[in-house]
């Protein structure tokens, strides 16, 4: 299958090279070694997932004490995925890349895959943000249409109305449907766009997925004396717990309806260059203190991570201060919300899709 192309555009080839210069410049004039701290979060954020799971089996027979150490795991998980996951995927945390992909496999342990997530993110959302049929983050799934100019159909006319139902479900689709249809239903982006998916890693997807079910639910049944329902609620509320926090943490960042989605032409060509397709598709958040860039792993600056994937988030303050001016001094289109005003946009998107405005504007 034939791969998209963008916009060849020798202004904007200079223009990212110019900006290149002064962030590489800018950053090294910074500490080399803030890469430590993720390293140290490596080991840190682990076990205290862990920690917790233990710690809940030693309460079993204090059922509140249990769910609420369940839904803490649910909470470090998502920080687990912001801060060493997303950063191992693009070999940020350690110069080493098998100890980056060492780190990528605590993925499989908590209910996903490494293999295919890192598909996903790089050979599709990276290479192609906001691009239908090749950017698996906007998937469509048949409840929510999230790309404005596909029309809405059946239940989708009503999804602002339901959404808030679904989202909370995200994990539980992202860890029982989305990571198996990905692995083995050829329409799906994935299949079509980046080829076979080797034996062995279907092999071990499977077996990962298993083991989950087994030390979550199983282990406190059978060794703990926890009651099904217990285990069940409780984990539950767990994936409930990070599916919420974890959209509050990345919906804010591409589907709004500021954000382009942009359409391939006959020829699979883009309608912008790559350095202005990634200011079209991509946000920041005005929100910018110790707890966003160190708990929460600088998502607020996504612009930068996507323009300069290869510096780790401990960088992207310094970084995005440079794309912020450059983009004023050339009149790139540079976009900054804060994180309430960019969740209330991405609602004005599903309901905006839901009633077709794209096509009643097109007529």
């Amino acid at each position: 299958m034939e791969k998209p192309f963008y916009l060849k555009n020798p202004d904007d080839t200079k223009l990212f090279n110019e900006l290149r210069k002064r962030v590489n410049q800018r950053v090294e004039t910074l500490p080399q070694n803030r890469d430590v701290y993720i390293q140290i979060k490596a080991i840190i954020l682990p076990l205290v997932y862990f920690g917790l799971y233990v710690f809940a089996l030693f309460n079993a027979d204090r059922p509140w004490v249990y769910i609420s150490s369940f839904v803490l795991m649910g909470i470090s998980l998502v920080l687990i995925y912001l801060n060493l996951i997303h950063e191992a995927a693009h070999n940020n945390i350690f110069k080493n890349k098998k100890l980056n992909s060492l780190v990528l496999q605590i993925f499989d342990l908590v209910g996903a895959n490494s293999y295919i997530w890192k598909k996903r993110h790089i050979a599709a959302h990276h290479a192609y943000p906001n691009v239908d049929g090749w950017d698996t983050d906007i998937e469509q799934s048949g409840l929510l249409l999230i790309v404005p100019w596909i029309k809405a159909k059946g239940i989708q006319k009503f999804q602002h109305f339901f959404f808030f139902l679904v989202y909370p479900l995200y994990l539980f689709n992202w860890m029982f449907i989305r990571d198996f249809r990905d692995f083995f239903d050829k329409e799906r982006v994935i299949l079509k766009t980046q080829g076979k998916i080797p034996v062995s890693e279907k092999i071990k997807m499977i077996s990962f997925k298993l083991f989950y079910f087994f030390y979550q639910i199983a282990v406190p049944v059978l060794f703990f004396k926890v009651s099904i329902g217990l285990a069940l609620g409780a984990w539950f509320l767990q994936v409930i717990a990070a599916s919420v926090f974890a959209l509050f943490v990345l919906l804010p960042l591409h589907p709004l309806p500021d954000n382009a989605f942009p359409k391939l032409d006959e020829k699979n060509g883009l309608p912008f260059s790559w350095i202005r397709h990634q200011l079209e598709v991509t946000n920041d958040l005005e929100e910018n203190n110790w707890f966003v860039r160190n708990v929460l792993g600088n998502f607020n600056f996504h612009v930068a991570h996507h323009l300069f994937p290869n510096y780790s988030y401990m960088y992207y303050n310094e970084i995005t201060e440079e794309i912020e001016q450059f983009a004023k001094e050339n009149n790139l289109g540079y976009k900054r919300f804060p994180i309430f005003t960019a969740l209330g946009k991405h609602v004005d998107l599903l309901k905006q899709n839901a009633n077709n405005a794209y096509f009643i504007l097109e007529e």
